[in-house]
């Protein structure tokens, strides 16, 4: 071989061998509000692609606090400032569509769901969840069941009643538990807690298609029929303990395992909450239903990621996306999140007694979205839409609350 040709294959190898160090040895941005008890999953997750991908530094960049809101504001100055994380979390649906896909800062990931055989294994009204002008926008790692209605088996054997299948059934049972002195048979907390009921309550009126009716325009928040869901939701509110303002979610729940109150309606982290801090066994010391009229009903929340324009790790990001939709990534990170897999294959040997039963109705329900955690309403409509159920716990008014959310519907730019 020539002197030249030597050299120029010397060159070729090194230039080689420089770009597949910097390729190997990359780095990877995360950004998410998971900190707390949330934290171990994650770091299961950061801990599987560091074993895939060993020469990648991963900062693992948390903002802690206001379940979110903290994180979204710093996000939101990153976004706007062209300094975008590599990856971060957001709840699947408008809160990521309404905000910056609208805005043209998302990378479409429809290619990725093709070459990972997604399609197949997240169910298509998900699939649809995520999707808008003609692109999937983001990869749920993971399902929360928004519609459950918790309470404590041996309190309602004793009180003589059962699980309410109807929100009129409900307002009955309701009536019998006063008669027997229970003062509060609803337990509620702060505001958002009331929003996530009013959304049960308007989808066991509505029905599934009725819901996706409402947040795609063709009914309007003035419709006879959701007027009708704020008048039942206001006898509901009724039934409830006078304290709610004050109490978080968790000091809520903690009444249903004291057995203080009958019902509660959450999300299904109060599973995880029941068995990991209050140590109580499933079906023994809590117990559970689809919310009131809507039996055959999944509403979901799910946390996704997605992949912003101008993110400096692209490769190393695209890789965490991978990771994130893949069955192995959702057994290890579910079962410490108390939530179950996008996926309907996962391993269900894996999880407890609450969330095998959660991926089998995940499997053969109607999967509609949540308004109050993102799924099927812009950030622009959740943010405000608070103030309504305020005044109207306190109003009643079911005809002034239904026009002034179609006011803000109109607003956020709903059915348009």
């Amino acid at each position: 071989m020539k002197r030249s040709s030597v050299k120029k294959a010397l060159l070729i190898a090194a230039a080689l061998t420089v770009t597949g160090t910097a390729s190997a040895a990359g780095k990877l941005e995360i950004f998410s509000w998971w900190s707390g008890d949330e934290g171990p999953a994650l770091e299961a997750l950061v801990k599987l692609y560091k074993q895939k991908y060993p020469s990648v530094t991963v900062d693992n960049a948390t903002v802690s606090g206001g379940a979110g809101t903290n994180a979204k504001a710093v996000l939101k100055t990153r976004m706007l400032g062209g300094t975008p994380p590599d990856s971060f979390q957001v709840h699947a649906g408008q809160e990521l569509i309404g905000t910056w896909v609208v805005a043209n800062r998302m990378e479409d990931l429809s290619s990725l769901f093709k070459s990972e055989g997604w399609n197949k294994v997240f169910p298509q009204d998900v699939i649809t969840l995520l999707s808008a002008k003609g692109g999937i926008w983001s990869v749920p790692v993971n399902v929360h069941r928004s519609n459950v209605m918790w309470y404590n088996p041996a309190k309602l054997k004793a009180w003589g009643v059962t699980a309410p299948k109807t929100w009129a059934e409900f307002l009955t049972t309701c009536n019998t538990l006063k008669a027997k002195g229970v003062a509060a048979p609803l337990v509620v907390g702060e505001n958002w807690t009331q929003q996530h009921l009013w959304e049960s309550v308007m989808i066991g009126t509505l029905g599934p298609q009725g819901w996706q009716n409402l947040w795609s325009g063709k009914t309007k928040f003035t419709d006879p029929k959701v007027v009708q869901g704020f008048t039942t939701f206001g006898k509901v509110m009724d039934c409830a303990n006078k304290d709610a303002s004050g109490l978080s979610w968790q000091q809520a729940s903690d009444r249903i395992a004291d057995g203080t109150s009958a019902f509660n309606i959450m999300g299904d982290w109060a599973a995880g909450y029941f068995t990991t801090t209050k140590k109580l066994q499933p079906n023994a010391g809590f117990g559970w239903a689809a919310s009131p009229g809507t039996n055959g009903t999944f509403v979901m929340l799910a946390d996704s990621f997605g992949l912003p324009k101008g993110a400096k790790d692209r490769a190393e990001s695209l890789n965490w996306l991978r990771l994130l939709g893949s069955k192995q990534g959702q057994d290890a990170f579910n079962p410490l999140k108390g939530s179950i897999a996008a996926r309907t294959d996962s391993d269900l040997s894996k999880y407890n007694t609450y969330s095998r039963s959660a991926a089998a109705d995940w499997k053969r329900n109607k999967i509609v979205g949540s308004m109050v955690h993102g799924a099927v309403a812009p950030e622009s409509f959740t943010s405000a839409f608070g103030a309504i159920i305020d005044q109207f716990v306190a109003s009643k008014n079911a005809q002034g609350a239904a026009a002034a959310a179609q006011q803000l519907a109109t607003r956020a730019g709903i059915g348009q």
